[in-house]
């Protein structure tokens, strides 16, 4: 196939603006049925596919217009738990900005596929640069979206939608950007090779044959055992959500409830959900003295996670409690506290526009900047408090400062009986798989599990319900390829691929000034020259 016509098949819209809009309306809830607790992870390709046609050939203006819908279509149902306790603003007010930065995002795409025709023509250029460029953006947006503003909000990655999928072992070799890369790439190349009309042609199916079975062949990053620990997790389902009534004690009291019949039981370790303690045991004799108690009772280390203040800060904490030390022994602040949940950021501002609702928030969590790692007993354990599970940084840490199996400490009270718990644990279970590490993953209220290196579930307890899990849980040593090159991989997915488009912006530049500079010399001539491609 000659280069002209595939250039001018890759010219124009392919949709009229307002069926490209449809399609961007539709590609927002298909996409969102690929994660919990709908779980169907195959829709990820079609709503990605709707999202990408509805891209193609759109002007900077229309590109903004129709990533802005999906950005809304989306965000507004996958996020819709918000509106739980806090009601409509804060779930407009977030998914509006991630609707708008979509659409900023949707700039750079749009602008591939009407560039990089028009500066590399030709069927292998379509077939297989143009999807690799536009996948590449597409993981862009979503690592900005996931640093920007404040600590972003990583949550929606196309990536951490396969956590039930055969594809997810990928992401032990890539990280998760590097699976949202392979996907959008691997839908992006069917798109062209669909576009281009020649499915006849059993060649033209290859680039995207080749990336559908990597995604599916290619086995998880093999980790080495060694050994296991014996662990008791904690679900004591007390009244631990923001606006729960409770009597003094309450929370504590229930976890102490929740871990009696493991009495007797031999422990390694003894964990407690997120929130799992009322008050400071920094500050407080009666829980320090409590925590004293179970730890001697129970001859195994405890770890424990509750609100601290040191000096004139806040911060949220686990802490490992061992008797007959000065405790606590160990101690990690979470990472990223959550903007307009744990904190308010520009508090000044946000007090004039919603003074009622920001007045709620009478904590202010200080971030940490203590390694998300504590050693039991010889043990590495790599930690994660509740949203922290989202952001790469925190988990790869702890794997390469030695954790040898992961604790998921989360208090989910607040978002009870909605998708946020099961999403969050669909993260957890991809973080399994990309570290090969087992995890503990451990909520107040559900659902808790224990899940193994293969992110296979070992034990769980459900949702609103009062227990405890007890298992052998596996350990690991060795960093799988996505700990030990994950940053690289978002460098170069991210800057390398705006860089690229620039690349490839420069190069129409430059030859459309030559172009120019020869056009006047063919029709002194008489020449006939099609500069239209």
């Amino acid at each position: 196939m000659s280069a002209a016509p595939a250039a001018r098949v890759a010219q124009g819209p392919l949709l009229p603006l307002w069926a490209a809009a449809l399609t961007a309306a539709v590609a927002g809830p298909v996409l969102d049925l690929a994660f919990p607790d709908v779980g169907w992870w195959p829709f990820a390709f079609v709503g990605v596919a709707f999202a990408l046609v509805s891209l193609i050939g759109r002007s900077i203006g229309g590109a903004v217009f129709v990533g802005f819908v999906f950005g809304a279509s989306f965000s507004l149902i996958h996020i819709i738990w918000i509106t739980r306790y806090l009601g409509p603003i804060p779930w407009l007010a977030l998914s509006g900005l991630e609707a708008i930065l979509m659409a900023v995002g949707a700039v750079p795409i749009a602008l591939a596929y009407r560039w990089l025709p028009r500066a590399m023509p030709g069927t292998l250029s379509r077939l297989i640069v143009l999807p690799i460029l536009v996948a590449g953006l597409w993981t862009a947006r979503e690592l900005f979206m996931g640093s920007w503003p404040y600590t972003g909000f990583p949550w929606a990655r196309i990536g951490m939608s396969q956590s039930e999928s055969p594809l997810a072992d990928i992401a032990s070799w890539t990280g998760v950007a590097g699976l949202t890369f392979l996907m959008v790439a691997a839908t992006a190349a069917v798109v062209e090779w669909l576009r281009l009309g020649r499915i006849r042609d059993l060649r033209t199916a290859l680039p995207a044959t080749v990336a559908v079975v990597l995604l599916i062949a290619v086995p998880a990053f093999p980790t080495t055992p060694s050994g296991d620990l014996r662990v008791g997790a904690v679900q004591g389902n007390g009244p631990s959500a923001y606006f729960d009534e409770r009597t003094q004690y309450a929370i504590l009291n229930a976890q102490l409830e929740a871990t009696a019949p493991l009495a007797g039981e031999d422990l390694d370790l003894l964990v407690w959900p997120e929130g799992g303690i009322d008050y400071d045991p920094l500050q407080d004799a009666t829980t320090a003295a409590t925590l004293d108690a179970l730890a001697e009772e129970f001859e195994a280390p405890l770890l424990v996670n509750a609100a601290t203040d040191r000096g004139a800060q806040t911060f949220n904490t686990s802490m490992l409690w061992e008797a007959g030390s000065e405790n606590p022994v160990a101690f990690h602040d979470k990472r990223n506290p959550v903007p307009m949940g744990e904190y308010v950021p520009d508090r000044w501002f946000f007090e004039r526009i919603v003074p009622d609702l920001v007045g709620l928030i009478q904590r202010e969590y200080t971030p940490g900047d203590n390694p998300p790692f504590i050693d039991v007993d010889g043990v590495g354990v790599g930690l994660a408090i509740c949203f922290d599970v989202i952001y790469d940084a925190v988990i790869w840490e702890g794997a390469r400062d030695g954790a040898e199996f992961y604790v998921f400490q989360t208090n989910n009270a607040d978002f009870r009986d909605t998708d946020e718990n099961l999403q969050q644990l669909a993260f957890a279970r991809m973080r399994a798989i990309e570290t090969g590490r087992s995890v503990v993953n451990l909520s107040t209220v559900g659902t808790s599990q224990v899940i193994g290196p293969d992110g296979a579930t070992i034990d769980s307890l459900p949702a609103g319900t009062a227990g405890h899990l007890l298992e052998d849980v596996p350990l690991r040593t060795g960093l799988t390829p996505a700990v030990m090159i994950g940053p690289a991989v978002q460098v170069l997915l991210g800057w390398g691929s705006l860089l690229a488009l620039a690349g490839v912006g420069i190069l129409l530049r430059v030859r459309g000034r030559r172009t120019q500079t020869k056009t006047p010399a063919c029709e002194e001539t008489g020449v006939d020259r099609d500069v239209s491609a």
